[in-house]
């Protein structure tokens, strides 16, 4: 059923006024994915029209945009990737890790997202793979996939890294499976040291190489002197790595991945209500024993916050790491599945890849062949409605934008 209230709503009714006001300002990434929104299954990016063999009823069905920022695009995605990691899994417990920057960084982090966000992923995955490699710890190669996110309930900048982590890894010689004990494998103060200390060097090079921007709020940090402060300020503060206690059942590992996984900042079932030039949403409290809150933005400020989280171009915000990496899935992870008792033949099993009708009837439960109407014919494409002749990025408004 569609929400009565969309995020595509709020940007078509305030959309052109923003930018507007902000459009010389404003990324290119960020006009894309507004216009994107707005006219995602609409007659602007065409579509079909179906006709039942039966009763003759019509049905004009219309493409979708496929932004990964969608909050309409990502269910059919979402289910065709979760099929796919399913086949990742293996017969043992599983920890979920939240790597999170301190509030110093983020203003840094918006100015940066590219340098600070790889910074993240390579500072969190480099903690987890050295410490796990340790005696000390496991004395094992792990793998594990990693997630960003970059909001927080309120829709404000909160950079932090979903990690989801098997309870083992294979023993270093290649031999066997090494199982963690019931808490996870590496004490969280320890991880958090580790995790800080690596972010704050590369931070350091980062700013030494010249890669990165100072402008606005931070523009101070320019200064050799401030920015040496700056660090030390960080340094001093206690990061917190947290995790939670571990998941045993694959299902509900599954529901976990598909919770974090294609989720954009903020879905359309999160909206409640739009009066005069104000947006109400709700959100969750996890200061307050986790209730259910109403939150109330004018809509320039609702946009604003939601384009914070709009990711640089090309950018990957899922990755792979260890036995779970591109490079050792083939082999690695087919190699701990035999260990572990769960995969007896030596070739992969052939993934038969689903139709997206029968994907979208196994996920809502209709069959979108099915006429809706009669509930006995089936829908039968009749006709092509073509795509506007101008491309998206031509059908921008006619701002300069700053670079992504």
């Amino acid at each position: 059923m569609k929400p009565s209230l969309e995020v595509a709503d709020i940007f078509r009714a305030f959309g052109p006024a923003y930018r507007e006001a902000y459009g010389q300002e404003m990324p290119v990434r960020h006009l894309r994915v507004m216009r994107a929104i707005e006219i995602c299954r609409t007659a602007e990016l065409g579509g079909h029209v179906d006709q039942c063999d039966h009763c003759g009823a019509s049905r004009i069905s219309y493409n979708s945009c496929r932004n990964r920022h969608c909050p309409k695009c990502q269910s059919l995605e979402k289910e065709r990737w979760l099929e796919a990691r399913e086949k990742d899994l293996l017969p043992t417990s599983y920890f979920h890790l939240v790597f999170t920057l301190p509030e110093g960084v983020r203003p840094l982090a918006l100015r940066n997202q590219k340098v600070i966000y790889n910074l993240l992923f390579k500072s969190g995955s480099e903690s987890l793979i050295e410490l796990a490699k340790d005696s000390k710890h496991l004395g094992a190669e792990i793998g594990f996939m990693a997630i960003l996110h970059t909001w927080s309930q309120t829709l404000i900048d909160h950079p932090h890294l979903h990690c989801l982590v098997p309870g083992g890894g294979l023993s270093l010689d290649g031999k066997r499976w090494v199982s963690s004990r019931q808490d996870f494998f590496i004490a969280v103060k320890v991880l958090s040291a580790l995790f800080r200390g690596k972010f704050l060097d590369g931070l350091k090079k980062a700013c030494e190489s010249g890669e990165l921007r100072f402008a606005g709020q931070i523009e101070e940090l320019k200064e050799a002197s401030a920015f040496k402060r700056f660090l030390s300020d960080l340094y001093d503060q206690e990061w917190v790595v947290y995790c939670k206690p571990p998941l045993k059942d694959p299902l509900k590992v599954m529901d976990y991945l598909g919770r974090y996984a294609h989720r954009v900042a903020l879905s359309n079932d999160r909206l409640v209500k739009r009066e005069g030039s104000q947006v109400t949403f709700r959100w969750r409290d996890s200061a307050d024993n986790h209730k259910i809150k109403w939150l109330t933005l004018e809509a320039f400020e609702f946009i604003r916050r939601f384009l914070l989280h709009v990711l640089p171009d090309q950018f990957v915000k899922i990755r792979y790491y260890g036995i779970l990496s591109h490079r050792n899935r083939k082999r690695k992870l087919l190699w701990c599945k035999r260990l572990l008792g769960v995969l007896t033949s030596k070739e992969p099993e052939k993934v038969v890849k689903e139709t997206w009708q029968d994907l979208l009837t196994r996920i809502t439960g209709i069959d979108p062949r099915v006429c809706p109407h009669c509930g006995k014919g089936k829908m039968i494409q009749r006709e092509i409605l073509s795509v506007c002749s101008v491309s998206l990025a031509d059908r921008m408004p006619p701002y300069g934008g700053c670079p992504p």
